[in-house]
């Protein structure tokens, strides 16, 4: 079998850190792969990095917006899907890292499995430790979820993700047409898509750190999530996960959340932000 991999990568102010993502995939011991980068608007020095690989190796494409405009996480993955020659897609994030037998694991999951469409391992931490231990409460739960399992489906996502990363993701192109990328809440856009696509298919899961995820301050998903919009996600959650419950029962189910979210906007006091919101309006300690 010789199947190709195309692996995309969103690149984005990360000139520290691509150089090594690069490298990571030219180390592959399986060798028929395609990186497509598509630079979201980078202001640093990431877009010439990028180009001196392209010039070493012509697997290697950059891509760009138009203007070399910046247009989100979201418009990036669809315009490199648009750029991919090959059926099996690979996400991999631009401060991130892949083993170098990544992609041959990933091809003797094909192999033997032709029903699986989706493929996802462990990852490894590294980084900045705070980081890393704030989401020690995230991957106990995960680690739940997954215990004993090789084949995730849709119900698996009703407490958390349990895809820990983009950059742990292969997965066939076909799955990702005609789904919504319109997430309520652009940190989780990974959660979105992958509830949709359990919807079609199961989910192989490896119990190998084959992605080394990097954890820093810089991170995309330490960016903060407004409360209204963790709202609305858990309301499209319902929806995908129950598609044939009524409306008004998914609102019940998430009355309790509604309530909490209604009264943080009545009034609440953040000590640690030195903050308070009335009415939905906040004042924090200097404007006071």
């Amino acid at each position: 079998m010789n199947e190709k991999f195309s692996i995309i990568t969103a690149s984005y102010n990360y000139q520290d850190y691509i150089k090594e993502t690069i490298e990571s995939v030219i180390n592959q011991t399986y060798t028929n792969w395609e990186l497509i980068i598509v630079d979201d608007g980078s202001k640093d020095n990431s877009v010439e990095v990028i180009k001196s690989y392209c010039q070493k190796d012509n697997r290697i494409k950059l891509f760009q917006h138009e203007n070399g405009i910046n247009k989100g996480l979201v418009e990036t993955i669809k315009l490199a899907i648009q750029k991919t020659s090959s059926q099996w897609i690979v996400f991999l994030e631009s401060d991130d890292i892949i083993t170098p037998e990544y992609l041959e694991k990933k091809l003797n999951i094909i192999e033997n499995n032709a029903e699986v469409g989706f493929i996802f391992n462990d990852v490894e931490f590294f980084g900045d430790e705070k980081a890393i231990n704030d989401f020690d409460g995230i991957c106990k739960i995960q680690e739940e979820v997954l215990k004993d399992k090789t084949f995730i489906t849709v119900k698996d996502f009703e407490k958390i993700n349990p895809v820990k990363t983009f950059s742990c993701v292969a997965i066939k192109k076909e799955l990702l047409e005609n789904i919504d990328f319109n997430t309520p809440v652009k940190q989780w856009v990974d959660y979105y898509l992958w509830m949709q696509v359990a919807s079609k298919c199961k989910l192989y899961y490896i119990e190998e750190k084959l992605t080394k995820w990097r954890m820093h301050k810089n991170s995309y998903n330490n960016s903060k999530i407004p409360d209204k919009d963790g709202l609305m996600f858990k309301i499209k959650k319902t929806e995908f996960l129950n598609p044939e419950m009524p409306k008004f029962l998914i609102y019940i189910k998430l009355f309790p959340n509604i309530l909490k979210y209604l009264k943080r906007k009545i009034l609440r006091i953040s000590f640690k932000e030195k903050s308070i919101t009335i009415l939905g309006k906040e004042f924090k300690k200097n404007s006071l």
